[in-house]
């Protein structure tokens, strides 16, 4: 496999992840409370995105292929519990 096909195959492993990270770092704006939301959105996107790709990648090694919805299901799960860390939203 050469170098281009290496890095579309990783950016389309990674991508799910990338695009809910920052979906759920923009409406955490709206849904946290104001005393709860982090500092900054870039950095509560960043441990979204960690937190995704943790889970694609158990995902990826639990069934020995990707794209399983409940992978996908439990991407969603983990990234909204961590911003929801992040966030300090039980203080609220």
């Amino acid at each position: 496999m050469s170098l281009r096909y290496l890095s579309i195959h990783l950016l389309s492993f990674v991508m799910p992840a990338l695009v809910v990270a920052l979906l759920v770092a923009f409406a955490g704006s709206w849904v946290l409370p104001r005393s709860g939301r982090p500092l900054r959105w870039w950095l509560s996107a960043a441990v979204n995105f960690v937190a995704g790709v943790a889970v694609l990648a158990g995902g990826l090694w639990f069934f020995g292929r990707d794209g399983k919805m409940l992978t996908y299901a439990a991407m969603v799960a983990a990234v909204a519990t961590a911003q929801w860390l992040s966030g300090r939203a039980w203080r609220a």
